[in-house]
């Protein structure tokens, strides 16, 4: 396998090939997407939800990011992993933004940062690429706003609110974008971003017509039951399996038949008679 980077995922684009992006938050996952030839991993601000168990991503910070961001990275040795910036990490101005994303990217070592917004944060990407900051756009339904939007809801519905979208796009391109999630929108107003960009675009909740896909890998795996999106197709049921195997630990260690002889050190144990000796002192 090749290593992926912005030139392979371009080519990929130009020649028509798909390209396959999953949520990672971890090491020991990374290693696993990598050796599955994933071409991208997002360590996205989902984590607040997936892992801390916040009900959205507004509360995760920086520092957070940089934590779960350096373990996937050193999970991947050809998938490129790119790193949510959280929220008002670059909404003030575009030195802020443009500190965070260095920031982000020397301490871990991911190959791109992605950003939400689209006219509005144009200033901050432009600032970012400026820098040789790689950088991942994000319009549609973009969940640090969902306060604003009253919900996790379909976006680019209505002739005004699709042409905002696509214009949220073509601002994020002209910025300097090398991609753009497009989250949550109707699959023809999508497909028709996709045909006008020459970025990439990563759908999710966005029809087949976009360049790439991305899911949260807890949804793909099934593991994440509190809520599951329509967008959201569960590739396998971890969480089950996870759950029967938890339960026959439980029952093993409670039956005392775990560990059994083969999960011990028996050979380097000491002799009975220094044990019974050692009993016999103590």
């Amino acid at each position: 396998m090749s290593k992926n980077t912005v030139a392979t995922l371009k080519a990929m684009k130009e020649n028509g090939e798909k390209i396959s992006q999953i949520t990672c938050y971890d090491y020991s996952t990374a290693r696993l997407l990598d050796a599955a030839g994933i071409n991208m991993a997002l360590v996205g601000d989902s984590l607040g939800m997936t892992m801390q168990g916040y009900k959205d991503t507004l509360p995760v910070t920086v520092e957070e990011m940089i934590i779960y961001g350096r373990s996937v990275v050193r999970g991947c040795e050809n998938t490129m992993v790119v790193v949510d910036m959280p929220f008002m990490s670059y909404q003030i101005s575009p030195a802020q933004a443009l500190e965070n994303a260095g920031r982000i990217m020397k301490e871990t070592g991911c190959a791109a940062i992605k950003l939400e917004g689209g006219k509005t944060v144009a200033p901050a990407i432009r600032a970012i690429t400026d820098a040789g900051i790689p950088v991942v756009g994000h319009v549609g339904m973009t969940p640090q706003s969902t306060n604003a939007f009253g919900g996790f809801k379909v976006q680019g519905k209505g002739e005004a609110n699709a042409r905002r979208v696509l214009e949220d796009a073509l601002a994020v391109q002209e910025a300097g974008a090398f991609a753009v999630t497009l989250e949550c929108v109707p699959p023809k107003l999508a497909a028709l971003i996709t045909k006008k960009l020459d970025i990439i675009t990563i759908g999710i909740g966005a029809g087949s017509g976009c360049d790439a896909q991305v899911l949260v890998c807890q949804d793909l795996l099934g593991m994440f039951k509190d809520f599951v999106p329509k967008f959201v197709k569960q590739f396998a049921q971890v969480g089950d399996q996870m759950i029967d195997a938890f339960k026959a630990y439980d029952q093993e260690v409670k039956a005392g038949t775990f560990p059994a002889p083969e999960q011990s050190f028996a050979k380097s144990d000491s002799s009975d008679e220094f044990l019974a000796q050692l009993d016999s002192e103590y």
